[in-house]
């Protein structure tokens, strides 16, 4: 079942509402129930409902919290996820964030990138140099995301609002990506998707 943003953001509001009317901090109970309100859109299969939101099961856990922690700041722009995380403590987002971490990455069935996109892209990456922070096989590390195997969606939006400075919470990959030519992005995308 696919929800629009808006229907998402309607779920989680009322969820929120309803909690905070009781007197009961929005997210002050377990951790399967604040689990439950990123479900509705990161899916509960760890397969997001729209592409262009990211997977987040198997994500590394301080890249998670970070993430929550820049949408609580304002430091990272957006409309539905500000309010999401605007109750949350510190040790709601660390949760979480170990939560997710530890599911299994899911497999969204991309195909692998045909043999002269992925050539491209393995040469965009010897001089972009992604794998000096996303690893070998673009893993990822603690702070650092997973890209292998997220949507190609997910990853070209993040990739144009890095170039649009429309996702501001990471200038060094703004520059990067601003410096680096456009098609050897799309490349990168989906090269990384099919990994």
């Amino acid at each position: 079942m696919r929800l629009s943003m808006k229907r998402c953001l309607g779920i989680a509001l009322a969820v929120n509402i309803g909690l905070t009317a009781c007197n009961v901090p929005a997210f002050a109970q377990g951790i399967e129930d604040k689990v439950a309100v990123c479900a509705g859109c990161h899916g509960a299969d760890g397969k997001p409902i729209d592409k262009t939101y990211p997977v987040i099961w198997g994500q590394q856990l301080g890249y998670i919290y970070i993430q929550l922690r820049d949408f609580k700041r304002g430091d990272r722009k957006n409309d539905f996820m500000q309010p999401m995380v605007a109750q949350m403590e510190r040790d709601d987002m660390l949760a979480i964030a170990e939560y997710f971490s530890k599911k299994p990455w899911p497999d969204l069935g991309q195909p692998r990138a045909p043999k002269d996109v992925a050539a491209r892209a393995v040469r965009a990456n010897g001089s972009i140099g992604c794998t000096g922070c996303h690893l070998d096989q673009f893993q990822g590390d603690g702070t650092v995301p997973r890209l292998a195997g997220q949507s190609r969606e997910y990853l070209a939006k993040a990739t144009s609002d890095f170039r649009t400075h429309t996702r501001g919470n990471n200038p060094g990959m703004s520059d990067l990506m601003n410096a680096t030519d456009l098609d050897d992005l799309t490349a990168l995308s989906d090269y990384l998707a099919g990994l």
